[in-house]
């Protein structure tokens, strides 16, 4: 019998198994080698597993990948940005993440377009790695993936980040965190922004462009959406105008500098809350559109 299955119109195997599944990770870290300091730490086999897992399984696809996701890390440190150097980008509460999780646990990134209060690309993704970060860094035992919930309250076409600033965060977010999103909801999009994401829906993995869903307040049917995954007084909270506390969100995420200090090793290491690293244009990234050959539709899905 095969250990593997064939699946998909190339004949991708992926594993049928979890012991199938832990060869195949087993064989990564071979071709990988020896790993050392911060790369041996976030190379965990469930690491290699969702980096499988992004690339269907196929091990040299996923070779690739992960190397460059190491080499990115070694460069731009996301693990050693801290809450002063995207402070100010933070201030309105554009991007937090909320004081509670989903109800399969996931911890939820809540996201305000419309309270948009800078136009440098290199923060706007800096201040959304560490968010990323910092869901990470707090994610239950067992749990991989987190929720994002962007409300468009206030959002208008003038507030929309640039396109070139959209290709680079998608590069960043499914480049390097694979495997990370359960589901993104975007809460009552204006009827513009369903042209805007036509424009955007190309720069992403179709993996991760069926896990958006759409979802109108005066919308019966998507509004189960919301009522599966959050409890409802805690979602309506993160969707009220004064959600956000800048002062306390601050004291959480100084807290939690120091938590990724400890984690890191920081200290030991010449890094760490107090001593951010310069963080490089990301301008100069090589870019690889994801092409989708899906039409968009403003259907609601729940699956």
């Amino acid at each position: 019998m095969s250990a593997l299955r064939k699946v998909g119109k190339r004949g991708v195997e992926e594993p049928s198994t979890p012991a199938q599944e832990d060869a195949k990770v087993k064989e990564l870290r071979a071709r990988l080698g020896p790993l050392t300091g911060r790369s041996l730490q976030y190379a965990t086999d469930s690491c290699l597993k969702r980096y499988l897992r992004a690339r269907s399984w196929n091990l040299k696809k996923a070779e690739k990948m992960i190397r460059e996701s190491l080499t990115w890390r070694a460069t731009y440190k996301p693990e050693e940005i801290c809450w002063k150097d995207i402070a100010t980008e933070a201030e309105t509460g554009k991007v937090y993440r909320a004081n509670f999780l989903d109800k399969q646990g996931h911890p939820v990134l809540v996201m305000h377009p419309g309270r948009q209060n800078t136009s440098m690309r290199e923060g706007q993704i800096k201040h959304l790695v560490y968010s990323m970060e910092n869901a990470v860094l707090n994610l239950p035992p067992g749990q991989e993936e987190m929720v994002w919930l962007v409300d468009f309250k206030g959002w208008t076409i003038n507030k929309a980040v640039p396109l070139k600033t959209v290709q680079e965060t998608a590069y960043v977010l499914q480049n390097h965190y694979p495997e990370r999103l359960s589901v993104g909801i975007l809460y009552n999009p204006p009827h513009i922004f369903e042209t805007f994401y036509t424009i955007v829906k190309p720069f992403l993995d179709p993996r991760t462009a069926r896990k958006v869903k759409f979802v109108y307040s005066d919308d019966a049917e998507s509004m189960k959406v919301l009522d599966t995954l959050f409890d409802k007084d805690k979602v309506d909270a993160s969707l009220a105008d004064d959600d956000f506390d800048l002062a306390e969100y601050a004291k959480l995420m100084q807290s939690d500098d120091e938590k990724a200090a400890v984690t890191w090793n920081l200290r030991g290491s010449g890094g760490g809350a107090d001593t951010p690293r310069p963080i490089p244009n990301l301008s100069t990234l090589k870019l690889d559109t994801v092409n989708s050959s899906s039409r968009y539709t403003a259907t609601i899905t729940t699956g």
